[in-house]
């Protein structure tokens, strides 16, 4: 499973649903993207150690970006950028993920479901 950043922005705020579905994983995955990005939205030094802290207690594995994936990503925003928008974050990630044969979960499914070849799975962060 590949959790997208915005279920990890929605466990780090004290989502009780994010929670659950995190900790109910075994093993995850996340995007070096979702990494970045986390990162970019920390307030202090003392957010990015509770992030590492987190990343390691969940131990959770970060995926690299490829020279394949960075193709698939090209493809996928080639093809779809135009007709809805994809932006390059949501390409690498959905690259990724189809790259490496896992699930996406994520709450922002109209970012993903016009792909055809990505497994998604919804993330509903208020039951």
């Amino acid at each position: 499973m590949l959790i997208d950043t915005d279920v990890l922005i929605w466990y780090l705020k004290g989502n009780p649903n994010a929670r659950n579905e995190i900790e109910a994983l075994s093993e995850f995955y996340i995007s070096i993207v979702s990494y970045i990005e986390l990162v970019q939205g920390m307030r202090n030094k003392h957010e990015l150690t509770c992030l590492r802290r987190a990343l390691r207690t969940w131990n959770a594995k970060i995926v690299y970006v490829t020279e394949d994936i960075s193709a698939k990503a090209m493809f996928y925003v080639e093809q779809y950028y135009l007709s809805h928008a994809l932006q390059l974050a949501d390409a690498l990630i959905s690259a990724m993920a189809v790259a490496n044969g896992f699930d996406v979960l994520s709450a922002n499914t109209k970012h993903y479901r016009f792909l055809k070849d990505i497994s998604l799975k919804e993330f509903k962060p208020i039951s």
